[in-house]
């Protein structure tokens, strides 16, 4: 469930874990990320999207008005499921501006392997939540 925060201005992000459809191939991923290029350029958002092990993890951050429809958008996506908001809100500055979707995946850095080799927890909701910001923000 999405929390309110319908009345936050300025800029907000979302951050959300969820299953990809076990179908989901390169030209899937291709074709997603073309779409959200081009709809986050038009609406003034920035954001990362990694996929790893059947899962997605995704960033996406910008003014709020523009990124309400796409979260909206989002969650009613049948190519993933279980969708987990793992964080959202207002946001005072972008961590990605450089980027309307930088895209990783398991062959570019591993978040399985980068969660491994830190002393953070996976079940704490709020440092797993932080740890995957911190991973996507280290991927180069």
């Amino acid at each position: 469930m999405i929390n309110d925060f319908d009345a936050a201005s300025g800029l907000s992000f979302f951050l959300y874990r969820s299953a990809a459809r076990p179908d989901i191939g390169n030209g899937d991923l291709t074709r997603i990320l073309s779409v959200a290029r081009s709809r986050n350029k038009a609406a003034g958002l920035t954001g990362c999207l990694h996929h790893e092990d059947g899962l997605f993890f995704q960033w996406i951050e910008g003014p709020h008005a523009g990124l309400r429809p796409v979260i909206e958008s989002i969650l009613r996506d049948d190519r993933h499921h279980d969708v987990t908001v793992l964080n959202e809100g207002p946001l005072d500055v972008r961590r990605f501006e450089d980027w309307q979707m930088r895209f990783s995946d398991r062959d570019r850095k591993s978040l399985m392997d980068w969660f491994a080799a830190q002393s953070m927890s996976t079940v704490d909701r709020n440092e797993y939540a932080g740890g995957v910001v911190a991973f996507l923000q280290s991927i180069v």
